[in-house]
């Protein structure tokens, strides 16, 4: 199907001039009762039919590129494009017959009416082929953009699928932490206060990933699950966080910066520091995340394309198109990220 589409493309410009030409010739000809094709000399009848082709696939070629441009900035009105289309093509073709016939090219023996004859059949011609490339660009990026909108539906819909499906995991690590913590002795507080910690987090996890959260929440879930992270570091840890007081009753998505968060704790190293950051500037929310590292650590053991910054990119482009921006920044004895989100002003 590609490949003939492609051919017919080819053709396509090849078919309008021997079309275009031929047509000239009919109306030329067949009124002064001469032979088709036998008035003046065939060598010019053959240079006239090769510039007339030529023509049609440099107009080819330039319609499309125009089609691109004017249907990604939709700027002009379908009257302007079509205006714009004539004019270019009324100065174009007059043009080319007056350096055709300087060159010797062209013979333009009757002059004037030659010229009139010229722009009033070719003229037509290439605005009708013009309108047939122009439904054929406008169909094609109306079927590539209803194919990415379907392909989205069905990646969305997978994703969620793969959120069902791995709640049965926290569902029955839930149930099996509150079974442990009864089997716990009553003086063990802070075992009890760490099964307490980890069946919160595995809460938030379990009820509330398929739907927006408040922004407060998200940033409580994050203390908990910071909180919990310092349990089972060692005391080394200088860990420092920054909350912007505006924090609020704003509408997000869950669990998008637990990866970035996760990230640090893992690879901290060095002078074992880590720095967590939330800043809202109206609708603009950013988070930053900075950590030491070992010196000897390579950059690639936590690269771009991990697994967890993978599936955060992929929520990302999904839940927040175009309204967020991921940084990651490896340096020597640090490593940084910054995740910038656009929040909906409207409530869901």
């Amino acid at each position: 199907m590609i490949q003939m589409k492609t051919i017919i493309r080819w053709i396509s410009p090849l078919l309008l001039g021997t079309v275009m030409f031929n047509c000239i010739r009919l109306v030329t000809d067949l009124p002064k009762n001469e032979r088709f094709w036998v008035g003046h000399s065939i060598r010019y009848h053959l240079q006239a039919l090769g510039v007339t082709v030529i023509c049609c696939y440099l107009f080819d070629y330039w319609s499309r590129k125009f089609l691109n441009r004017n249907i990604v900035s939709n700027k002009l009105s379908a009257f302007q494009e079509y205006l714009r289309i004539a004019l270019i093509m009324f100065v174009s073709l007059n043009l080319i017959m007056i350096l055709g016939e300087a060159m010797n090219l062209l013979h333009m023996g009757n002059k004037l009416n030659d010229y009139v004859i010229a722009n009033v059949i070719y003229i037509p011609f290439f605005m009708l082929y013009y309108t047939i490339v122009r439904s054929d660009k406008i169909a094609s990026n109306y079927h590539r953009q209803t194919l990415q909108l379907e392909k989205e539906k069905v990646e969305k819909l997978a994703m969620e699928l793969k959120f069902l499906k791995s709640q049965y995991h926290p569902h029955f690590l839930f149930n099996a932490l509150n079974t442990i913590y009864f089997q716990i002795e009553g003086e063990n507080t802070q075992a009890r206060s760490s099964i307490e910690l980890l069946s919160d987090l595995l809460r938030y996890q379990l009820y509330d990933i398929q739907r927006k959260v408040t922004l407060r929440q998200e940033v409580d879930y994050l203390k908990s699950y910071i909180r919990f992270q310092q349990m089972r570091m060692s005391r080394r840890l200088q860990l420092t966080q920054e909350y912007d007081e505006q924090i609020g009753d704003q509408k997000i998505h869950p669990l998008l910066f637990q990866p970035l968060l996760e990230n640090a704790f893992k690879y901290v190293g060095g002078d074992f520091k880590i720095h967590f950051s939330f800043k809202l500037n109206e609708n603009l929310l950013t988070f930053r995340a900075c950590n030491s590292i070992r010196p000897e650590v390579v950059k690639t053991d936590f690269s771009e394309k991990g697994i967890g910054i993978e599936n955060l990119r992929r929520r990302l482009n999904l839940l927040y198109p175009d309204k967020h921006q991921l940084s990651i920044i490896p340096g020597e004895s640090y490593y940084s990220v910054q995740l910038t989100i656009e929040l909906d002003n409207h409530a869901d």
